[in-house]
């Protein structure tokens, strides 16, 4: 099913149509002419035809249980007479969805929420393809949300994965790709989609606070010595081309030991002044 155009005139040319009908029809009864009744009955049925759209709206035609067509513009119209006609809004809506519970790439419950912006895009399909497309989206939606968070980690402290919290944009954006291929079939754009609460579950919460502060601490930790080892080799082959100092092996290994044990060591260090021996 697929949306066309209906068939509609202005409504005041219309109402004028129907009004002139009346009074003729009347005029030709009370002149004891039967042609009145006819064009008094052809007047009232026109009279079913008219119709008034508000701005970013559209009406839908049935006749008879057959689509005959959609108007999208607004204002008084006057079209098919005896129609069903339902009324589908082309104004951008927000469906914000209520917090799910899902397990996350590694099998770690938490709570998301996203707040999805769409329009109609099709009224024909939105009336006929779907079943009440408003709780079709509010499913799906849902559904697709499910489907994205199953795919990435709530968070790594590492570089070359995805995540639900630290890639909200890649993530919003498969979000509403996988939106659209779910509701094109009900003739709905999505405009934008986006997370709007991302946490672990209360069951977990504080164990998973523990074990990123653990992995925060360990990735700084890697940083530190990757650092320190960088810094110690610095001074050794400063200290060696400028030749200030003739260090031995013995001695290069105690500094650069003391050197890592002053720049990794979460503690101000208290230096040992050597003033040399009593002998």
């Amino acid at each position: 099913m697929n949306e066309r155009k209906a068939w509609y005139m202005n409504g005041f040319l219309g109402i004028l149509l129907v009004v002139a009908l009346l009074l003729i029809g009347a005029y030709l009864f009370f002149q004891g002419i039967i042609m009145g009744i006819l064009l008094a009955v052809i007047g009232i049925v026109l009279a079913t035809g008219i119709t008034v759209i508000q701005p970013n709206q559209s009406q839908v035609l049935i006749f008879f249980g057959r689509y005959l067509g959609s108007i999208r513009e607004s204002g008084l119209f006057l079209t098919i007479p005896l129609t069903f006609r339902r009324t589908v809004s082309l104004r951008v809506r927000n469906f914000n969805s209520k917090k799910l519970k899902v397990n996350d790439v590694e099998g770690n419950p938490i709570e998301i929420a996203a707040v999805i912006v769409f329009k109609v895009v099709d009224s024909a399909k939105a009336i006929f393809d779907v079943d009440q497309y408003e709780g079709f989206v509010e499913i799906q939606s849902e559904t697709a949300i499910r489907a994205v968070a199953t795919r990435y980690p709530y968070d790594t402290f590492g570089d070359n994965h995805l995540t639900l919290r630290g890639n909200a944009d890649v993530v919003s954006k498969e979000l509403a790709e996988e939106l659209q291929d779910r509701l094109k079939v009900a003739g709905v754009e999505v405009m934008e989609a986006r997370l709007t609460h991302l946490a672990y579950s209360t069951e977990i919460a504080s164990a998973m606070l523990q074990r990123q502060q653990a992995a925060a601490i360990l990735s700084a930790r890697q940083i530190i010595v990757e650092g320190a080892v960088s810094m110690a080799k610095m001074a050794v082959e400063q200290l060696d081309k400028e030749a200030l100092l003739e260090l031995d092996e013995e001695r290069k290994a105690q500094m650069v030991n003391n050197l890592m044990i002053a720049i990794i060591s979460d503690r101000g260090t208290q230096p040992v002044m050597n003033t040399g021996s009593l002998y």
